[in-house]
C-alpha cells in the first residue's frame, strides 16, 4: 500500500499594512485576542522567547481531536520584525487528550508592490511536524481551515488600523 505524504500547512494572505505591524500582531496580547481569539498569551519576540497562546475550549467536540482550543506553545528561535519569526519545539495541548507535537511554525512577511505602487505585505504561515496517525492527519485538516480564517481576521485588523 502506498504511503501518504506527510501533511503540513502553508497558507498566506496579502495585507495592506507594513511588515512590522503584521509582526507585532503575532506578539501583542490585545491584537492576538482581536484577530485570533486568544484569551491568554506569553509571546516574546526574541531568541529563546516563549510563544504560548491559549484559546477557550470549544463546546464542539471533534471525533478525533476532542474539543478544540487549548494551548499552543513553543520556543521562538528567531525573530526579525521586518521578515518573520520561527518557533521550534511547538506542541498543541488540547483541552482533552494527549498533546500533538513536536512541530515547527514559521511566519514570514514579504513586501509586494501593488499596481498603484503601494507596498503590501504577504504574510505566510508554514507549520510542519508529523507522526503517522489518523489524529495527526485530522489535526492538519482542522488547522488549515483555522489558519485560513485567522489570516482573514488578521487582514481585517491590520487594514482597519
Amino acid at each position: 500500500m502506498p504511503r501518504l505524504a506527510a501533511p503540513a500547512l502553508d497558507v498566506s494572505v496579502l495585507v495592506n499594512a507594513p511588515a512590522d505591524a503584521a509582526f507585532r500582531a503575532f506578539f501583542d496580547h490585545d491584537a492576538l485576542g482581536r484577530w485570533w481569539q486568544v484569551v491568554r498569551s506569553v509571546a516574546t519576540p526574541r531568541t529563546l522567547g516563549a510563544f504560548a497562546l491559549e484559546w477557550t475550549p470549544t463546546e464542539y467536540r471533534d471525533d478525533r481531536l476532542g474539543r478544540l482550543g487549548g494551548v499552543f506553545r513553543g520556543t521562538v528561535m528567531h525573530a526579525d520584525e521586518g521578515h518573520g519569526f520561527f518557533v521550534a519545539d511547538a506542541y498543541w495541548l488540547p483541552p482533552d487528550g494527549e498533546p500533538i507535537g513536536p512541530m515547527a511554525l514559521e511566519v514570514s512577511f514579504a513586501p509586494e508592490h501593488g499596481p498603484d505602487g503601494e507596498v503590501r505585505t504577504r504574510v505566510r504561515v508554514e507549520q510542519n511536524g508529523f507522526e503517522e496517525s489518523v489524529r495527526w492527519r485530522r489535526y492538519y485538516e482542522v488547522l488549515g481551515i483555522g489558519w485560513e480564517r485567522a489570516l482573514q481576521s488578521l487582514k481585517v485588523l491590520l487594514e482597519l488600523t
